[in-house]
């Protein structure tokens, strides 16, 4: 049993390793991940190495290659742009459950959660300021009460996290604080249209400049400049 939890232990931290290199593109798109070099760098043997990356498969992390063999996902403006319209209707129907189902407390506890937020200081770094956002969407997700509902979005935000810090750091959305106000006080409204209208607008604003970001994207990639958010000079928000 002990041998089994020590595997299951390393397959989970692996899994994590994975996750942060596949998120933040350090593993270039397409790239071919060969299982004994992963295992040396982690200094793991393969065994939960071929755990985490089945795992990081079937969550859209990596992909299948020729012969079984593991890749980085790509880094697709189509995947992107499905990402973000799959996000869009999820949580414009979450929003509409969390009107139902909040508590006025719960709702309150929002309200603090984005006044802390907006008075982020100004040098706050660009992977916090998207710590954030992303938080202040899924915590609606979690007052909607459907565990899948949530489960999605974490997922969907993971996979389209490296966009956003791009999308952070050239300050193209410096109105975002105010729609997430305006979420929040439809949310305390129970006006369920309106919020769900409001969080769809929001978040559809992305679409049309994903092919620019990807195009940004892969500039950094080969530069080297992967996985090193640079620090706000000014106050930054994304959707």
């Amino acid at each position: 049993m002990k041998t089994a939890d020590k595997t299951t232990n390393l397959a989970d931290w692996a899994y994590e390793q994975l996750k942060a290199m596949a998120v933040t593109y350090q593993l270039r798109p397409g790239e071919r991940l060969a299982e004994l070099e992963i295992a040396k760098r982690l200094n793991v043997s393969r065994t939960p190495i071929r755990e985490a990356m089945n795992r990081l498969v079937s969550e859209g992390f990596l992909v299948l290659g020729p012969n079984r063999s593991f890749q980085c996902r790509p880094l697709d403006a189509k995947e992107i742009f499905d990402l973000y319209e799959v996000r869009r209707s999820l949580e414009a129907a979450a929003a509409r459950l969390a009107v139902e189902r909040a508590s006025d407390e719960e709702l309150e506890d929002l309200a603090l959660f984005l006044k802390g937020s907006r008075s982020a200081p100004a040098d706050t770094s660009v992977m916090e300021l998207v710590r954030l956002d992303e938080e202040f969407h899924e915590r609606i997700a979690r007052l909607s009460r459907n565990a899948e509902y949530l489960r999605i979005l974490q997922n969907i935000n993971a996979r389209i996290r490296f966009c956003r810090w791009i999308d952070m750091e050239n300050d193209r959305r410096s109105n975002t604080q105010s729609e997430h106000a305006s979420v929040l006080a439809a949310l305390q409204a129970r006006d369920a249209d309106r919020c769900a209208e409001v969080m769809n607008s929001h978040i559809a604003r992305r679409l049309d400049q994903i092919v620019e970001v990807i195009r940004e994207g892969f500039a950094r990639i080969y530069m080297g400049e992967y996985a090193r958010p640079r620090t706000a000079s000014r106050r930054r928000t994304s959707n």
